[in-house]
């Protein structure tokens, strides 16, 4: 799950691209960067580490061009090192530079079929540098020697019927401009917003979320349509278009579950409004499995559990507290890449408040429960705190199944509800009592949102995924790839990084 930027505007972008990486900084924290163009000439700076900690004002002063694009990365499967930071650049045709966020889930077949037939070379190991040279070649068919737009939408048409998967793309193009598309499944989110500068010129900008369109002033125009296609020119004119044959409106459920912030829109959904709705349907829940609950507070775990938690507590009519303080230096310890270090970051990351938790009832609230090990140490936690008893609470339902699409859910075998029941799993992770959202209920406080959405991405709670391309032998190779005894060994090939040996899927 990574973190797109593409601006084109009358000034120079860079600053504005930095600005609007900081604010999608949770989706990515494993690299970033940041390339412009200005006068057909590409700059680029990317590095290992947070946003604000690769680019210095030195960097940002060559960053010159009126259109670039950034990417905050997060790897899939544990591989990474700064060659694997995004944009990737080819420079055949014209000079094309693309950020990616997602996975293609036949990326294998089309690194062979780039080398064997398309004569393309790839550098490194990565998804994303095979849906670039994938675009790079489309275009380079067609055999212009500038493209125009309808030469760009004929590419990306092609791109959709070779690439499977869930991917959100940004590119730019030098001498042409920004291009940015989507998957006809909209599994990976996009959205698109405008400004106009003081001497009237109409500045665009797409991003993954909305709130980095907020940061620089930029008004929502919507989302980047399943399976469509945007340009912007160089001299700031805006075209669109579908581009895939059958597009449905699926989006990723997790991204509303924990990883979009509340604050942004997606799809037209507010994911505020949505958490609100999770906390008050999983109140519901509770109110039918234990009417007399006992509770005595509510209690989140910070951060993407909070406006859940509000609503719940207000539904049960019991008290709602910040229990845990949150160290805010520590990273998301879903996204980090072992099993010992997330152990660790636990209690470096949550400080307990003794007095919120002294002889009472304790629910927890948390976003979803991944492998279990993170919750089991704060139920511990919130033990030696002085509570009676600690229940907790899910706002998604169990995690059983990997994600394909781009987001690191470790293997099968690592997942807590992975074959067992709930009982088995409140007995794992030392809870008195554990409820789970129901998936029925989850998918409906999205779709209220938006009743337009055809469905969602939900493959982690029940298994099917929408491409329909994933069998077992698949996720048997996202298992090796994703084990965590792998992952300490630089990836499932047990390479250092950027080896030309195969692919992982990487953004």
């Amino acid at each position: 799950m990574c973190g797109l930027v593409g601006m084109v505007g009358e000034r120079d972008v860079a600053a504005d691209i930095y600005d609007a990486l900081t604010m999608l900084q949770h989706r990515g924290q494993d690299a970033a960067g940041i390339m412009t163009c200005s006068d057909g000439k590409l700059m680029q700076r990317k590095g290992e580490g947070l946003v604000r900690d690769v680019f210095r004002s030195n960097h940002m002063a060559q960053l010159l061009g009126r259109f670039g694009i950034g990417h905050a990365r997060y790897p899939t499967q544990g591989s990474s090192g700064a060659a694997l930071a995004q944009p990737f650049y080819v420079n055949s045709p014209y000079g094309i530079a693309l950020a990616h966020n997602g996975n293609l889930t036949n990326s294998a077949f089309l690194s062979d079929e780039l080398f064997q037939s398309d004569l393309r070379h790839l550098n490194t190991d990565s998804d994303s540098e095979v849906l670039l040279n994938v675009f790079a070649h489309e275009l380079h068919r067609l055999g212009k020697l500038m493209p125009l737009p309808e030469d760009i939408f004929t590419a990306i048409s092609t791109v959709h019927k070779r690439c499977e998967g869930g991917y959100a793309a940004v590119a730019l193009i030098a001498g042409f401009g920004l291009v940015a598309f989507r998957d006809p499944h909209g599994i990976r989110p996009l959205v698109v917003g405008q400004r106009v500068a003081p001497s009237g010129v109409v500045e665009y900008m797409v991003a993954s979320e909305s709130v980095a369109l907020d940061v620089s002033g930029y008004e929502l125009i919507g989302d980047v349509l399943p399976g469509e296609a945007i340009c912007v020119s160089e001299a700031g004119t805006l075209y669109r278009q579908q581009c895939a044959e059958n597009p449905k409106l699926t989006p990723c459920i997790f991204e509303h579950v924990y990883f979009a912030r509340p604050d942004s829109l997606m799809d037209s959904i507010s994911v505020y409004k949505t958490r609100m709705r999770q906390g008050a349907a999983l109140a519901k829940k509770v109110l039918r499995e234990r009417p007399q609950h006992g509770i005595d507070v509510v209690i989140p775990i910070p951060d993407t559990s909070r406006v859940a938690g509000q609503s719940l507590a207000y539904e049960l009519g019991v008290k709602f507290r910040e229990g845990f303080m949150k160290n805010r230096y520590i990273g998301r310890t879903f996204i980090m890449p072992g099993q010992s270090e997330r152990k660790k970051s636990v209690r470096q990351k949550l400080n307990p408040v003794p007095l919120e938790f002294q002889d009472k009832t304790v629910l927890l609230v948390d976003d979803s429960i991944v492998r279990g090990t993170t919750c089991g140490q704060i139920i511990q936690m919130a033990r030696e705190a002085g509570a009676k008893q600690v229940y907790f609470a899910s706002a998604a339902p169990p995690v059983r199944f990997p994600n394909v699409y781009g987001i690191d859910m470790p293997a099968a075998d690592e997942l807590i509800a992975h074959g067992r029941t709930v009982e088995e799993v409140r007995v794992e992770i030392g809870a008195d009592w554990l409820v789970y959202q129901d998936l029925e209920d989850l998918l409906a406080c999205s779709r209220e949102g938006n009743p337009a959405v055809d469905g969602f991405e939900s493959s982690v709670f029940d298994g099917e995924y929408l491409t329909g391309n994933i069998d077992e032998h698949y996720l048997q190779s996202i298992q090796a790839a994703r084990a965590d005894s792998a992952k300490r060994h630089g990836g499932a090939l047990g390479v250092s990084d950027g080896a030309v040996v195969g692919l992982h899927n990487d953004s």
